[in-house]
């Protein structure tokens, strides 16, 4: 139960931070640090090598087999580790970057509750818990984006990505049910049990990929990741390289071993990822913005993840795990280098960011080490992940999705060492002028005249321990490689395999060294000021799309939304009246039993409330039509009375009461006779409409009546009402215990419209 303990108390303090510590941000940011640390220390205790598995459960909708449950292999470990040692790190660095003021209150507050969203998703034991803490990161993550609400580009930004993860989300969900309903669990070992196959598992197959290709900004839909650069620095480094867009991963990495028979699951894992890798290597290669360039690389590095993941090899599980790991470190330390770099200098210019060679040195080399790390070079952490990709790609059997899959890594990791390289060379440059960086030489986050020691050191802090790590990760490959065996094998349990500083002279550090090789060449002869496009691709045709689709609704609405009263009626009895007719014509059911009366005095009751329904039609005087609209309303009570239901005659009574002084007070402003009809169809259609409908309708109920095959279920309600809800009143039993929620829902609504209109009051008051 400390699993949900841990997840609580991250929401915990993103709550308190939004309610009571909007003036002591500081004060929550480190409140964050310490639940996020503790929470690193809890999953850390079971040990990261451990082989056993620990699940619990917190029942929720047992009835539909839907609980959350989570559990704490040895994959989770390693992921839960990275959500909370990472979240810790961009806290303790946020209290540097943010002016202390009420944006930083509420990127704390909405960070920790992702922070909490994400520890819990990664901790999913099924599909259906991984769905309610995916929904949750696409939420925050679209809050986080936004947190600079005056910005057009950050408003813009987290709508494209809320909208793309958004129907992703409703993929999975649409797997989700058919794996429930087909197999009665969504267990991932349960499933692994089943083997899922034939024409649903294809289908789920299908929506749960794309619920992971729109999380982890796969091919095409990969859009969407760099324009979420327009967040924050913390956020970036956080949310769209380090957890939020492993999410996808995650769920590929969990799903693989079950699908991996079904026939659309490599090919279409294979060529997302490769087609991913090598486009976002390519943007990476001609950005300016030097987090541009980190996001596309991010992209590209998604791409080489998806591939690992999906083709099924047991190497490739295991090089998966590792590369997560690697590319984690050296990426958080990346995006937090560059907004140091911002933060100090001004600038993430790629042609004007070599200023900070000189003005932050520490910051500089702790970046040159990631850099080097994710190009691939030794003695990184980096070097010894892609390694292991290449020996597992080069061991694939060599059909044509093999084929596909090491041809696209092996290009997708030749443009991977050339943007590492270009971006390399833009932080060593030396002929940067001061004037140019908008920074005096001797101004340095190392060694600045009006930064504090606190300040400084929580900026370059986290850059360098994320590169003496990815350097210490390097050169202790073999120890990290054995902590790495059970995550893997808790995905794939034929997965094995380990990490080398030095694998030996093999086929692949001989692919690796011509892919370095190569790389080096294209990324020093790169331009660092070569424009890229005024707009990615997928960004245009989102956007055209969404502007489509505006314009369409608009249209729409202003034909069907004309604000004629008469029409909505008309068509909403015609729509009405046609689905009983379909309904009627295709069952044709037989109508039997007629119209029964309990008593002569019902029928006269009933004869009346039809007199006067006719009566609200045919007067002209507005007061005659709501005394009219009450005496129905009476008589429908009384009606409830003579069945036996006198609080369904009370309540009824009150409400035709409050609802006739309503409309006498609404009166008062208006004119003291109804208006001619208008004109907006024949005198016979508007009959037509009338006559039919009130024909179709009892027609409908009568059907309905002789079609009844089973119990009514109120029979049941009758059953249990004093046994289960100890009450005699059924109506109060059902509207109180047995749909409880739906009258709670009611209550809900019933408030925020009285809310509503309060509010509108106000308003017009003012």
């Amino acid at each position: 139960m400390m699993l949900f303990v841990a997840i609580f108390a991250q929401f915990a303090v993103g709550g308190l931070t939004l309610v009571g510590l909007r003036r002591r941000p500081a004060l929550a940011a480190a409140l964050g640090v310490v639940v996020l640390a503790c929470s690193a220390v809890l999953v850390a205790a079971r040990g990261i090598g451990g082989a056993e598995t620990s699940s619990y459960s917190v029942r929720w909708l047992p009835i539909l087999g839907f609980n959350l449950n989570v559990q704490l292999d040895g994959f989770a470990v390693v992921m839960a580790l990275l959500v909370s040692v990472l979240g810790a790190a961009v806290l303790v660095y946020s209290l540097a970057y943010f002016e202390h003021d009420g944006t930083y209150a509420r990127f704390v507050g909405l960070f920790m509750a992702f922070a909490g969203s994400m520890f819990g998703l990664v901790l999913a034991e099924d599909l259906f818990t991984m769905f309610v803490f995916w929904e949750l990161t696409s939420v925050w993550s679209f809050l986080l984006i936004g947190l600079n609400d005056k910005s057009t580009s950050a408003r813009q930004a987290a709508v494209r990505a809320l909208l793309t993860t958004g129907a992703g989300g409703l993929c999975l969900l649409a797997g989700v049910g058919i794996l429930q309903v087909q197999y009665g669990t969504t267990s991932f070992s349960e499933l692994l049990a089943a083997g899922p196959s034939g024409n649903f598992a294809h289908a789920a197959a299908i929506l749960l990929l794309l619920g992971a290709f729109t999380k982890s900004a796969q091919f095409p839909f990969h859009f969407w990741l760099p324009g979420a650069m327009a967040a924050p620095t913390p956020v970036s480094a956080y949310l769209h390289s380090a957890t939020m867009v492993k999410a996808g991963i995650v769920l590929l990495a969990r799903t693989s071993p079950i699908f991996a028979d079904v026939g659309v699951w490599r090919w279409w894992v294979v060529v997302a990822g490769v087609v991913t890798m090598v486009l976002g290597g390519w943007r990476a290669l001609r950005e300016v913005d030097a987090k541009l360039v980190l996001a596309y690389s991010t992209v590209s590095q998604l791409g080489l993840l998806t591939v690992l993941f999906g083709v099924g090899n047991r190497y490739a599980t295991y090089a998966g795990v590792a590369h997560i790991v690697a590319h984690a470190i050296f990426k958080v330390g990346l995006f937090l280098g560059v907004g140091v770099i911002d933060h100090e200098i001004g600038t993430r210019d790629v042609s004007k960011i070599g200023a900070a060679r000189r003005a932050m040195p520490t910051t500089t080399l702790a970046m040159v080490l990631s850099l080097l790390s994710m190009a691939g070079i030794i003695p990184l952490l980096g070097f010894a992940t892609k390694e292991k990709a290449l020996v597992a790609l080069l061991d694939l059997e060599r059909d044509a999705v093999g084929v596909v899959a090491l041809a696209g890594v092996v290009v997708g990791s030749v443009l991977s060492v050339a943007y590492s390289i270009r971006l390399l060379r833009a932080v060593l440059r030396s002929d940067v002028a001061p004037e140019r960086s908008q920074v005096a030489a001797h101004s340095s986050v190392d060694a600045d005249h009006h930064s504090s020691v606190a300040v400084r050191i929580a900026l370059s802090g986290p850059v360098v321990v994320a590169a003496a790590v990815s350097l210490a990760a390097g050169l202790t490959a073999a120890t990290v490689g054995s902590w790495l065996v059970a995550p893997s094998k808790s995905l794939d349990v034929n997965a094995v395999s380990k990490l080398a500083l030095w694998p030996g002279i093999n086929d692949a550090l001989i692919t690796s060294a011509i892919v370095i090789a190569v790389g080096a060449v294209i990324g020093w002869r790169a331009p660092l000021s070569q424009s890229a496009t005024s707009a990615a691709t997928g960004e245009r045709v989102f956007d055209g799309l969404y502007d489509t689709t505006m314009r369409l609704a608009k249209r729409i609405t202003a034909v069907t939304q004309s604000g004629s009263l008469p029409i909505y009626v008309g068509v909403t009895l015609l729509v009405a009246a046609g689905g009983l007719v379909a309904g009627l014509v295709i069952d044709a059911p037989r109508l039997t039993g007629g119209v029964s009366w309990g008593s002569p005095l019902e029928a006269l009751v009933s004869i009346v409330a039809m007199v006067l329904a006719v009566g609200v039609a045919v007067a002209r005087p507005r007061f005659a039509g709501a005394l009219f609209l009450g005496g129905v309303g009476y008589a429908i009570a009384v009606l409830f009375a003579m069945r036996g239901a006198p609080d369904l005659a009370t309540t009824q009574l009150l409400v035709e009461t409050l609802t006739i002084v309503v409309f006498l007070l609404a009166l008062r402003s208006m004119t003291q006779k109804t208006g001619t009809h208008v004109g907006w169809t024949p005198r016979v259609l508007r009959l037509g409409i009338a006559v039919g409908v009130g024909i179709v309708v009892p027609l409908f109920l009568l059907a309905a009546r002789a079609s009844r095959i089973r119990p009514s279920p109120a029979q049941e309600y009758f059953a249990r009402s004093l046994d289960e809800a100890g009450g005699r009143n059924v109506v109060n039993v059902i509207l109180v215990d047995f749909r409880g929620f739906d009258t709670m829902g009611e209550i809900v609504v019933l408030a925020v419209a009285a809310l509503g209109v309060v509010n509108l009051v106000r308003r017009a008051a003012r």
